[in-house]
């Protein structure tokens, strides 16, 4: 029987195993075309040929094509001739694009068709790791560091999974280790700074991060982890251009696009995070992350439903963000005032994910502790593991404060509030003298004569544009939110929340110094660009709420480069006010509520600037209502702030607390429930505890021993 003729690929004489072999020396030699071009004449004598299915699959994710290099892993691995090797490559490209259920099988195929492939059983445990299965990453990945254990590539891998299983001391070994192997290798270095990070350990986590990106520039993941130090010392403008500069050559990484998303929703910049979040789930849609990063965009949207289903994607996908994404659903479902539900969801994290510090911190805000609680010895048997980072020790003291409060032991609790703000002030830098000098020379330069000299030269809205500003200043937890909920009751109004609108506006404009001088000109951009970053949030009634707290400190500008905004100043009771503050750990950074004495000193240059305040701005401009007042006669003090408005009661205003939409601050509880007074004087029995708040204010509070 005669044999079947060799397909002439190249020449009549060339055989399939020269042509591959050509094909493969014109790729390495860097000629692309002529490799591609051999490969698809191969392809077309014999078509699902494995090797030259492969070849072009590296090629193509080589181009950064990588739908088309996991098609043609997938054809070549359909063949029943494919090597493991092309299993275990389709096995990393999936992974590399967040198809990690395809990625497993793939690499379990390759390690089943050859057990001895270590580069597929290290892809293996890659993958695992990823999907949260640590234990048997852990397996994978110890079998291959057994067999070439100076392997820095798999001491890193080993060190990853280490980690993510709470082993954070031998991960640090396994990634010194594969640096004192090959110290020009990049990925321990980015690992590294993502640990020290995560030990608030900014600028040496700076150094790592800078030290991976020198050994390789396009090494994504080291961006990414530079990205969450200065995100997490502060700076979000430095975070973000290293975002920007991965997604300058790497414009389609999912991961990037996902915590670019993340950055700028924390400034507000709604439109263009919906945008990168949208498509990081394009990109990757099996990428748990991507739907985790839509999700809050949809949240900060008030499109609570899409945001919820965004979550529960997140949830269901394979990846390490099942845990966050879960706690994401459980607080909206609180933002959104549905108790029962959060407080069920919270419980079912805590069985599923019993070392979730993030998700007892947050159910510990809802829940109401009895003395003998169960609960509280499981948060402080947690707190008692020494490998606890200090942020998850900071939120573990929050909220065991919080527990004894409740369950009426107020020594333990203050004790523990005492290590948890400790903990806190000590990660930041704040000078109370420098926002005494600040306060002297705000109220030196908004006089009188010089507020009266820039007075209506602002930008003016139409009469009939919806959106005009409403802005809700005061101290942290003085009932900023409670009267924001309250006026959003009202079908003329609608609440935005803590907006940073307005501090984004005066980043640059050097306040108050720059207003000696300030033109009408300067003052109509001022307000313009404020109404252009408040207008994305469309809002459809007459007024739009603002009310973030600290905006006090601009109260004599608001009117100048808005002459139709409208301020109300909430005030409380300084010391109730300051024990509400100690006892919350702010998601924002209020500097100065971790300590006692600086607080006192604060809420004394607040109330500088009230007085001041209410002597040159005009009455039609600017008003003062008392927390006490409105739980002592809600009704006349909701009518002075509607007449201020020049809105008419409705009855909707008494029923506040059922109102529609997001809650997203520190009171999002509180303003879920009707108006309750046991918040009043709520200091007093705590007073042995607040002392050096009450020096501060240098009042000489009586303790009522009722």
């Amino acid at each position: 029987m005669s044999e079947t003729p060799t397909p002439p690929f190249a020449a009549p004489t060339m055989t399939l195993p020269e042509a591959l072999q050509r094909a493969n020396a014109h790729w390495q030699a860097g000629q692309a075309a002529q490799a591609e071009q051999l490969c698809q004449r191969i392809l077309a004598s014999l078509p699902g040929q494995p090797d030259a299915l492969h070849l072009l699959g590296l090629m193509a994710h080589a181009y950064g094509h990588a739908d088309r290099a996991i098609q043609y892993l997938r054809e070549a691995c359909a063949s029943p001739t494919a090597a493991p090797i092309y299993w275990s490559n389709l096995a990393e490209m999936c992974r590399q694009q967040g198809r990690l259920r395809e990625g497993e099988e793939a690499a379990r195929k390759a390690v089943a068709l050859d057990p001895t492939l270590s580069g597929a059983w290290n892809n293996l445990g890659i993958l695992l790791q990823e999907m949260g299965q640590y234990d048997e990453s852990r397996i994978c990945l110890e079998k291959v560091h057994a067999g070439d254990p100076q392997n820095p590539r798999v001491l890193n891998n080993l060190a990853n999974t280490c980690l993510r299983q709470g082993d954070g001391e031998t991960a640090e070994r396994y990634w010194q280790e594969a640096i004192a192997c090959d110290p020009e290798y990049p990925q321990p270095y980015s690992n590294l700074a993502k640990r020290l990070t995560d030990r608030g350990e900014y600028a040496q986590a700076l150094e790592y991060g800078r030290q991976a990106i020198t050994r390789d520039p396009h090494l994504t993941e080291a961006y990414i982890n530079l990205a969450a130090a200065e995100q997490e010392r502060g700076d979000t403008g430095a975070a973000l251009r290293w975002l920007n500069a991965l997604l300058s050559f790497a414009p389609s990484h999912a991961g990037g696009l996902a915590t670019r998303a993340h950055l700028l929703l924390k400034q507000e910049r709604l439109e263009e995070a919906l945008s990168d979040a949208q498509k990081a789930v394009i990109q990757a849609p099996e990428s748990a992350d991507a739907h985790y990063a839509l999700g809050l965009v949809q949240q900060a949207l008030n499109q609570g439903e899409a945001a919820l289903a965004a979550f529960e994607q997140a949830v269901d996908l394979p990846g390490t963000k099942a845990e966050d994404a879960a706690i994401a659903a459980a607080v909206l479902h609180m933002e959104q005032g549905r108790k029962a539900e959060a407080d069920a969801a919270f419980l079912e994290i805590a069985e599923r994910f019993p070392q979730s510090v993030s998700a007892w911190y947050n159910w510990a805000d809802i829940h109401r502790f009895r003395p003998e609680d169960p609960q509280i010895a499981r948060m402080e048997a947690l707190l008692a593991d020494p490998a606890r980072l200090p942020k998850e020790q900071m939120r573990l003291h929050f909220a065991l404060g919080k527990a004894w409060l409740d369950a009426g032991d107020p020594e333990k609790a203050f004790a523990h509030f005492a290590i948890g703000n400790r903990q806190k002030r000590e990660t930041f830098q704040y000078d109370p003298e420098e926002t005494s000098r600040w306060t002297r020379n705000i109220c030196q330069t908004l006089t009188h004569e010089r507020i009266q000299a820039l007075w209506n030269q602002g930008y003016t809205q139409a009469e009939d544009q919806p959106g005009q500003p409403v802005f809700v200043v005061g101290m942290p937890r003085s009932g900023t939110t409670l009267v924001e909920r309250i006026l959003a009751a009202h079908s003329a109004v609608t609440g935005a929340g803590e907006l940073s609108a307005l501090q984004q506006v005066l980043a640059t404009a050097h306040y108050p110094e720059s207003l000696q001088t300030a033109s009408a000109e300067t003052l109509r951009a001022l307000g313009k660009a404020y109404l252009e970053k408040t207008g994305k949030l469309n809002p459809k009634t007459r007024y739009l709420v603002d009310k973030m707290p600290a905006n006090f400190f601009y109260a004599g500008l608001i009117p100048l480069i808005l002459p139709q905004a409208k301020i109300i100043w909430v005030r409380r009771d300084p010391v109730d006010t300051g024990l509400s503050c100690y006892t919350k750990l702010f998601s924002g950074e209020q500097s100065f509520s971790y300590q006692l004495d600086e607080m006192g000193h604060f809420a004394r240059n607040a109330q500088t600037l009230l007085e001041h305040w209410q002597q040159v701005i005009p009455a039609s401009h600017f008003m003062v209502v008392d927390y006490e007042a409105i739980v002592e006669d809600f009704d006349t003090q909701v009518r002075r702030m509607l007449e201020f408005l020049g809105l008419d009661w409705e009855d909707t205003c008494a029923d506040f607390h059922n109102t529609p939409g997001n809650v997203r601050t520190a009171s999002v509880n509180q303003v879920r429930e009707p108006l309750y007074r046991r918040a009043v004087g709520r200091w007093k029995p705590y007073a042995e505890y607040l002392q050096p708040l009450l020096q501060a204010l240098e009042q000489n509070h009586a303790v009522d021993a009722d």
